[in-house]
């Protein structure tokens, strides 16, 4: 569906710069799987919204959330940003 010729005609008409790697490497995709089903489970699953405005504000929060507030043990008990913004060796 990717290499459809008229959605690959839409970005073009977009300029976006489609990202594809090797076909059927589903590795690739992981890291975005893993941050989508946490995003629906605790945002999107335990809220309503009632306009397409609620949804992106909703979202934008959500994403400030999970990339300063929300801890993750795999990054030492910090948050993304905590994680990547320690010193060097800490």
């Amino acid at each position: 569906q990717y290499q459809m010729p008229a959605y690959r005609r839409m970005l073009k008409e977009h300029a976006v710069t489609q990202s594809m790697s090797r076909k059927g490497n589903c590795l690739d995709n992981a890291a975005m799987e893993s941050f989508f089903g946490t995003l629906k489970a605790e945002c999107f699953h335990l809220n309503e919204f009632a306009s397409v405005d609620e949804l992106k504000t909703g979202l934008a929060r959500y994403i400030r959330y999970y990339n300063h507030d929300r801890i993750k043990l795999k990054l030492k008990g910090l948050s993304p940003v905590q994680y990547r913004t320690q010193p060097s060796g800490a």
